[in-house]
């Protein structure tokens, strides 16, 4: 069973930045690789968003919000993914997280990343 655990939030200013990772353990190479990934945020009284997202061969996409701010990487061989977050504002407050873009694994516990003005 692949659990997912992200890490790397925290309590930034505005126009910080912070880079968030996303470890699939017990995923093997294959399953991980072929799988589009993608990074979610839920900010309070919100439904979950996906905001980024990326294939196996690295063609990535963005919602508006974060597009020019934020860049999703990942490295197959470790089974991890990542987020880059540029020019934080109060808006990206959330908790964070990542699951293939169909949410098909179980949700981890997420990372909160909060942004003050």
């Amino acid at each position: 069973q692949v659990q997912l655990v992200e890490s790397g939030g925290g309590l930034v200013q505005t126009g910080e930045s912070l880079r968030l990772s996303c470890a699939a353990s017990a995923a093997s190479g294959m399953i991980f690789r072929i799988n589009v990934m993608g990074w979610y945020r839920q900010a309070p009284g919100k439904q979950r968003e996906l905001v980024a997202s990326i294939t196996g061969g690295g063609n990535t996409n963005y919602a508006d919000s974060v597009k020019g701010r934020f860049t999703i990487s990942r490295d197959n061989a470790k089974n991890t993914v990542y987020l880059q977050m540029n020019s934080l504002k109060p808006e990206d407050t959330a908790v964070y997280y990542c699951n293939t873009v169909t949410a098909f694994w179980a949700w981890g516990q997420g990372t909160q990343v909060t942004v003050s003005s």
